[in-house]
């Protein structure tokens, strides 16, 4: 990871959890970052840590991905202040628990938007630039959800499916190119996304927001096409593959069912 020293990286969702935890990781390694999310007080405390910590360079950009708008404004910042990205992180990303039904649409809908649409879009608008200088890295952070339906946060998981799916088609395509693209599938990890769901925390051990980002960076920075962040939820990957598709959604919905 040493080859991204000066390189300058965007980091969506940066103001919690994983994003902040891969912003500090990437600065670490000497990237500069442009660093995104809604709260610009958090962004403001992210880029004096990591400035003062590593002495790289930090920009930051308050918006909103539910904004469609915002993944235009993004990339218009960069271009203004001249930054090239040669490392995406797209990992801004929220879900909603409970039944599909009950869960207000328009929130469901601005969950599309932010862990689908601006992913195709950011990743749209920044491939380009990194074909061309035949050199390029970009992160889309996916989920364990991604691999099979789990009712109750049923369209979480499924924009999760979407990002397992484009990051490894994506990931061949551009390959030829110098290109890499990674998929990094977290597990339950210690960070704001259930209280902001509203889901409660299923049973079991929980891994750190900096030990996912760790892996992340090193097998976005080896060319892995996807990675599953811990061993423990690597073989429960594994293990709903030999099982009917619906007897692990039975599995998951039973898991997931809001108490009564």
């Amino acid at each position: 990871m040493e080859k991204w020293r000066g390189k300058w990286a965007l980091v969506t969702g940066a103001s919690s959890g994983i994003g902040w935890a891969l912003a500090e990781q990437l600065a670490a390694q000497g990237a500069n970052l442009v660093l995104t999310a809604r709260r610009a007080d958090r962004l403001a405390e992210l880029a004096n840590e990591v400035t003062a910590r590593h002495k790289v360079q930090a920009e930051i950009f308050a918006g909103d991905l539910a904004r469609p708008q915002t993944a235009l404004e993004i990339p218009r910042f960069t271009e203004q202040k001249r930054l090239p990205i040669e490392i995406l992180i797209n990992n801004a990303g929220f879900g909603a628990y409970g039944e599909f039904r009950k869960i207000d649409s328009q929130r469901l809908l601005d969950m599309v938007q932010v862990n689908v649409a601006s992913v195709v879009h950011l990743t749209h608008l920044f491939l380009p630039p990194m074909v061309e200088r035949r050199s390029g890295y970009i992160m889309i952070v996916a989920s364990t959800a991604a691999f099979q339906p789990v009712p109750y946060i049923t369209t979480y998981a499924a924009t999760k499916g979407f990002d397992l799916l484009f990051a490894e088609g994506l990931a061949e395509e551009v390959r030829r190119y110098g290109v890499n693209v990674c998929a990094l599938c977290p597990g339950s990890t210690a960070s704001e996304f259930n209280e902001v769901a509203g889901q409660p925390r299923i049973p079991g051990s929980q891994e750190s927001s900096e030990k996912v980002a760790r892996v992340g960076l090193q097998a976005l920075a080896e060319g892995k096409p996807r990675v599953i962040s811990g061993t423990r939820n690597w073989l429960s990957v594994e293990a709903q593959r030999l099982a009917p598709r619906r007897l692990v959604t039975k599995v998951a919905a039973r898991m997931f069912m809001p108490q009564q």
